[in-house]
Formats: C-alpha cells, structure tokens, sequence
C-alpha cells in the first residue's frame, strides 16, 4: 500500500512557461522581409524640377495630393508606379476633396516637359473642384 501512495505523489507537474524561442525566430524573418521590402515602396517617379526661389509652403503634417508630371508628359498621383488618365486624376481628386478638404494640391512638373502638359494637370484638378493648386520647385543651392 505505501508504493502505491508513492507511485501518486511522483505524478508530472503541468509546466505554465512560454516557449519563446520559436516566436523570435519568426519576428527575426518578418523584420528582414519588412527591411527588405521597405527601400523598394518609398521610391518615386524620377523628375527634375525647375529652379526657383520661392518660400516653402507651411503645411500642418497632413498628407498631400501631389499631382507629378515626368519628362514624357506622363502623370503620377503621389507615390504610384503607373502612370493615371485625365479620368483617374479627375476621380482620385474629387475623392481627396471629399473626405479631406484642406488636402493641399501640388503639381511637379519635369523642367523638360512642355507648359502646356503642365497646365493640363492643373485644369484637371480645377475641374475636379481642387479650389488652388501649389507648384512644386527646386531651390537653387545658392539660394535660401
């Protein structure tokens, strides 16, 4: 009778630890693929602004509609890799207006490009009812 209460008392304990280890091998690949990755979202169209000194416009952190015109007369709505219509543009200002009326509307137009694709750009966001439209300049290294 005492071996068996000594068979009882030698049951396992329920362990209550976290193995962590696996959980930072995980972490560890999410965090090269997130280096990886990240370089490759934040490039833009490539553009060469004409110089100007002019002062810079005060905005309040808030994000703004950046309308880019490159040396081919082709046009980016802020970061995107593909190149939008009159239409895109039309919509995708309208909606920005909508939902964010004091968005501030910029267009940045290749030094190379003709005035004309330029003002296209901003009739465009005129007729999407973007009140007043910033362009974007180069500061001259000389300059302030």
């Amino acid at each position: 009778m005492s071996s068996t209460r000594l068979i009882q008392h030698r049951k396992k304990r329920l362990m209550s630890e976290i193995n962590v280890v696996p959980y930072i091998d995980v972490m560890l690949v999410l965090l090269v693929i997130f280096m990886v990755t990240t370089p490759m979202l934040t490039e833009g169209v490539k553009v060469d602004l004409p110089e100007a000194e002019a002062r810079q416009v005060e905005s309040d952190d808030q994000e703004n509609f950046v309308l880019t015109v490159d040396a081919n007369g082709r046009y980016f709505v802020n970061e995107d890799k593909r190149p939008s219509k009159g239409q895109q543009i039309y919509a995708k200002a309208a909606a920005v207006l909508r939902h964010r009326p004091d968005t501030l509307f910029l267009v940045r137009g290749d030094k190379e490009v003709e005035y004309q694709v330029v003002v296209k750009a901003m009739v465009l966001l005129q007729q999407a009812g973007v009140p007043s439209v910033g362009l974007v300049t180069h500061t001259p290294e000389g300059g302030k």
